[in-house]
């Protein structure tokens, strides 16, 4: 039921994300694509910042199980930029990557885009590493926490 990642959420962005083949200068990429809906709306047509933010958030952090699968990150700082409005227009795609990684902390960073390609926000954030045993006591189904394993979009240009 996460907002960002519940695929059994009726009012969640129901993500879903794969690994990029292609390496970036600090490792391999995260693509997040997520689906927006009139709910997720600010100002009338414009997704809400809060939500981009999440989406961001949920992708860095997500970005550390490409190196360390089974280590999960807990947001301790985020800090965005916002460059251009997100129009909802049904699903928006976002890349994240780690840009330093210790033994109890990581960094990354991350973009959502455009349809033609043009950065709309842009987030750097610090993330705890954590088991997900030390997260939640939850009966937690990790199925829909994982990368997905299809391949990714082919009109994505990164």
């Amino acid at each position: 039921m996460c907002i960002v990642c519940g695929a059994d959420n009726p009012f969640g962005l129901q993500a879903r994300f794969y690994e990029l083949e292609a390496e970036g200068a600090t490792g391999r990429e995260l693509l997040g694509v997520f689906t927006l809906r009139e709910e997720h709306q600010s100002y009338p047509g414009r997704l809400h910042g809060g939500i981009s933010s999440a989406i961001l958030d949920e992708t860095i952090g997500r970005a550390i199980t490409i190196a360390h699968p089974g280590t999960w990150g807990v947001t301790a700082e985020l800090t965005l930029r916002y460059r251009k409005p997100l129009p909802l227009t049904g699903e928006v795609r976002a890349v994240g990557r780690i840009t330093r990684d210790t033994r109890r902390l990581f960094e990354g960073t991350g973009e959502i885009l455009l349809d033609d390609g043009s950065v709309a926000v842009e987030a750097s954030g610090k993330y705890l590493k954590m088991a997900l045993g030390e997260i939640t006591d939850d009966d937690f189904d990790q199925r829909e926490w994982f990368a997905d394993p299809r391949a990714a979009p082919d009109e994505v240009d990164l």
